[in-house]
């Protein structure tokens, strides 16, 4: 049986936006972001459906442990690195790759007695001023690990972008620079591009690229959403109807009844609230479709149920489908406009009463990871 609210995972469209990702990467290889739980739809399916990428990276060791005691055998890359010698012996003892940033973790590698044990990638801190090496001590830097026994003798080099989703922005060109600046003369592969620098900054795909949100469909711009750029949704999210009402002018909805009715309304309750993850702050007007028809939210979002006016939509019944987004017509990008936030934190605040349900060659099954 569906429950009455659920998401559904095209596994068809993610595979898709993983050929755009390399086709406009160039040459790069491409390591796939797959943090946070894959932005909300769940590492261990997305790591399955991505097996062709280069590698796939995490922000956490134990979301790489995760990976591992699934089975998953891609090359895996930790975003943040390590943060202690224990976290290092993990990744050295599952042969998982990690991000070096800092100098304690260089004293750490140093300290090992592992030889050719790990793979590293060197950060550069070009202008984001959170993680990476200052220019000034990059390369002192790259020959401690060149001389570190532990440590492989491929380093990567990286950086990573700050405002690549303004487009035309001077700060992305600077870093750019600065990067191609600090790592001349330097022997290894080297990795710019996020999401908004493989659709944006041909100049930043360099060796390797690392898309996130634009593989789940989502755009990093704005002012352009994913059709543009020929992404497809990967997550769509659902539910149902479970009351029709008629409601009389003059009547408030919902809690605080900020939303009273103007004149006499046609009323839906849909079975879907914040406790599933939908936005509490959007406002009164707030698109969704009820049997594919637009209509508008009104009053406050409760945790369970949402309330929606069906003016446009007058022969819905009980048990009508709707969508709260993940379509065309309807992406999360739009949903997240309303809500005066970023399409990631929509997709990443699905809670773990929602179940995912699997669209694998336009066949619905249940997700089982």
């Amino acid at each position: 049986m569906t429950p009455v609210t659920y998401g559904v995972l095209d596994l068809a469209a993610l595979r898709h936006n993983l050929t755009r990702a390399r086709t406009l990467g160039g040459k790069a290889r491409v390591l796939a972001v797959i943090k946070a739980n894959a932005y909300g739809h769940g590492l261990i399916t997305v790591a399955k459906a991505l097996a062709s990428a280069d590698a796939l990276a995490v922000a956490r060791v134990h979301e790489a442990i995760e990976l591992k005691q699934a089975g998953i055998a891609s090359r895996i890359v930790v975003l943040e690195g390590f943060s202690s010698v224990d976290e290092l012996n993990l990744l050295i003892t599952h042969d998982i790759e990690a991000v070096v940033h800092n100098n304690q973790q260089i004293t750490w590698l140093e300290n090992c007695s592992e030889i050719d044990a790990i793979t590293v990638w060197l950060k550069l801190d070009t202008g984001m001023n959170r993680l990476g090496f200052c220019a000034s001590n990059f390369q002192a830097s790259y020959q401690c690990l060149s001389d570190c026994s532990v440590v492989r003798s491929k380093i990567i080099l990286m950086t990573h972008l700050a405002n690549a989703d303004l487009i035309g922005d001077a700060m992305t060109t600077r870093q750019i620079n600065r990067f191609n600046s600090a790592v001349h003369g330097l022997n290894g592969e080297k990795s710019i591009a996020n999401s908004a620098g493989i659709l944006a900054w041909k100049d930043s795909c360099l060796d390797w690229v690392r898309p996130g949100c634009m593989l789940f469909g989502v755009s990093p711009f704005s002012d352009k959403d994913s059709c543009f750029f020929n992404l497809k949704p990967v997550m769509g999210f659902y539910s149902r109807l479970i009351a029709v009402k008629r409601v009389q002018k003059g009547e408030a909805i919902g809690y605080g009844g900020q939303w009273r009715c103007k004149k006499a309304t046609l009323l839906g309750v849909i079975g879907a609230g914040y406790g599933d993850g939908y936005p509490r702050h959007v406002p009164s007007g707030t698109p969704v479709l009820v049997n594919d028809i637009r209509v508008p939210l009104i009053g406050r979002v409760s945790m369970d149920m949402l309330t929606v006016d069906l003016a446009d939509c007058p022969s819905a019944v009980v048990g009508d489908p709707v969508t709260l987004w993940g379509v065309k017509s309807l992406l999360v990008e739009e949903i997240a406009r309303y809500a005066n936030t970023i399409p990631y934190t929509l997709l990443c605040g699905i809670t773990q009463r929602v179940q995912f349900l699997k669209n694998v060659d336009n066949a619905i099954s249940v997700n089982d990871g």
